[in-house]
């Protein structure tokens, strides 16, 4: 079910930042505060108990699992997501070609992140990555064309990478310790672009984002297509040449795998 109705929506003032204005909004009106991301808002709304598998009744861990399951997707519907849902990680595909994308005709943020090619496993590591995995949630935001398009597209993927680092660390906190989020587009480009380079890759440092930033589905060959459709979803892609309406809306999605 869709969260609510809810989805991010052209704001016409007239005056200042269009995305700006749709963010703190949006934010409000899912009880988030302007200095408050959408993990943060994880950690103090999720009040979950503690459901991994502990016994030996399969039907009660079952129960316990949706129930879980049920809360993640809810969680992400207040923390700004259009939809969320879960399904099963045997839905996922992963393809070499897609991620291969990445390095040709090489992506302009290939090599700025140790969340992006070639600093990631890529899809041979992803593939083996999923074999400890059943469960999975998808979410996603619809965004106007007319933030995608813009130089202000990196404030709502700011926010998918926020959405799904909460759920990632909500579901740690019920006692699923190895769960792990995906998300779209170059932590670098979002998070530190006002830095000369990552700060791990440069200094050796940590991360400056670790509470937020997440790798990129692209790096890792996930079929965001596949995905969409595992969810129940229908995928509308952009093509400048014959899709001129920037009023209509087109999808961002992430991916947390739960275990």
């Amino acid at each position: 079910m869709p969260c609510n109705g809810w989805k991010v929506s052209l704001y016409l003032s007239g005056k200042g930042s269009t995305v700006t204005a749709v963010s703190k909004s949006a934010l409000i009106s899912k009880g988030l505060s302007n200095k408050q991301g959408a993990s943060d808002n994880a950690k103090n709304s999720f009040s979950l108990i503690s459901m991994k598998d502990s016994g030996n009744n399969p039907s009660q861990n079952d129960s316990k699992i949706s129930r879980m399951l049920k809360e993640l997707t809810q969680l992400a519907c207040r923390s700004g997501a259009s939809d969320a849902t879960a399904i099963s990680t045997g839905d996922i595909l992963v393809e070499d070609d897609l991620a291969n994308l990445c390095r040709k005709p090489r992506c302009e943020s290939y090599g700025l992140s140790t969340s992006c090619p070639p600093h990631v496993s890529g899809p041979s590591g992803f593939r083996e990555l999923l074999k400890s995995f059943k469960h999975a949630i998808v979410i996603k935001i619809d965004v106007p064309l007319k933030i995608l398009l813009s130089s202000e597209r990196g404030d709502i993927m700011r926010l998918l990478h926020e959405i799904v680092a909460g759920v990632e660390q909500a579901a740690v906190k019920t006692g699923y310790s190895s769960s792990k989020a995906f998300a779209g587009g170059s932590c670098k480009k979002i998070f530190c672009h006002d830095y000369e380079g990552c700060r791990v890759l440069t200094e050796g440092g940590e991360c400056r984002n670790p509470m937020h930033a997440r790798p990129s589905m692209s790096g890792f060959g996930i079929n965001v297509s596949k995905l969409m459709q595992a969810a129940g979803w229908t995928m509308n892609r952009y093509n400048s040449e014959t899709n001129t309406d920037v009023s209509s809306t087109a999808p961002i999605c992430g991916l947390i795998l739960i275990g």
